[in-house]
């Protein structure tokens, strides 16, 4: 199930952590891209939860704490570099993996930021999946 900033959000039930299915923040402002982006996510089998702007995305993940966030950078409110210094500065929401994903060349910038994965834009389905999925390894990876 998807949500924009504006209608209801759908908050991630346990059913959804108990089913194992991770849960993906997506923040992007373009809603063709949003859409796209579900497309792909949810057929690889994530739940899939949007923002268009910063600001309701920080709330959103200090309140649902999904498993990793997807920004792009030129959102209003809090930009996704911005977003991304927040989550990684929280203690609530620092092992949130964050990805990164711009038509703007700024690798570097989202590394600074504490982003954990970086992809360029135009949307490749497969780059988009597979790095989520990369994430998802590592986290369950990751100590506790």
């Amino acid at each position: 199930m998807t949500s924009a900033r504006g209608c209801e959000p759908y908050d991630a039930t346990m059913a959804d952590r108990t089913a194992g299915k991770a849960i993906i923040l997506v923040v992007d402002r373009d809603p063709h891209v949003r859409e796209l982006e579900a497309h792909f996510l949810e057929k690889a089998g994530f739940t899939v939860v949007f923002a268009q702007d910063g600001i309701y995305a920080l709330e959103h993940a200090r309140r649902v704490v999904p498993d990793i966030v997807v920004t792009e950078i030129l959102v209003p409110g809090l930009d996704g570099l911005a977003l991304c210094r927040q989550l990684k500065g929280d203690p609530r929401t620092r092992a949130i993996s964050v990805l990164v994903f711009s038509i703007l060349s700024a690798a570097h910038r989202a590394n600074e930021a504490g982003a954990d994965a970086y992809l360029r834009k135009p949307l490749a389905d497969r780059a988009l999946v597979d790095t989520v999925q990369r994430l998802l390894a590592e986290r369950k990876g990751a100590p506790t």
